[in-house]
């Protein structure tokens, strides 16, 4: 079965409108806080974003180089996290955000991050920014 074998068949009320992926709380342990029980002792982060892509960067067949590179986003984000200690999650989100936003096809784009260990009675405390 092949994405062609239906072209012309899908009714137009049922077109795609939107392609997004999905990357949904990334665990990093990251070196961030203000408070002085915080600094030099890092802290379980979740990283989430979701990128709207236009549709001439969503796949359209079931080949590796067509795929929007995950890996390459991860690992970024890995290493922006890695690479140096934040006081702020929104310093850090701000950094996620910009180098997503910066790549071909993205139309719109949140980035969020959490902190889940910071409250005994709340389930995660943080930020996000979005193109809308």
């Amino acid at each position: 079965m092949t994405f062609e074998q239906f072209d012309g068949l899908v009714p137009e009320e049922l077109r795609p409108r939107t392609w997004r992926a999905v990357f949904e709380d990334l665990e990093i342990m990251a070196d961030i806080g203000f408070h002085e029980f915080e600094i030099g002792t890092p802290q379980r982060l979740l990283v989430s974003l979701e990128v709207w892509l236009d549709e001439a960067h969503f796949a359209t067949d079931d080949e590796v180089a067509s795929a929007w590179n995950y890996d390459n986003v991860r690992e970024e984000v890995l290493r922006l996290t890695r690479g140096r200690r934040y006081n702020l999650q929104e310093t850090l989100v701000r950094a996620v955000y910009q180098f997503v936003a910066v790549r071909a096809g993205v139309k719109a784009l949140k980035v969020s991050s959490r902190k889940p260990d910071v409250y005994p009675d709340c389930r995660a405390v943080g930020v996000e920014l979005s193109s809308f």
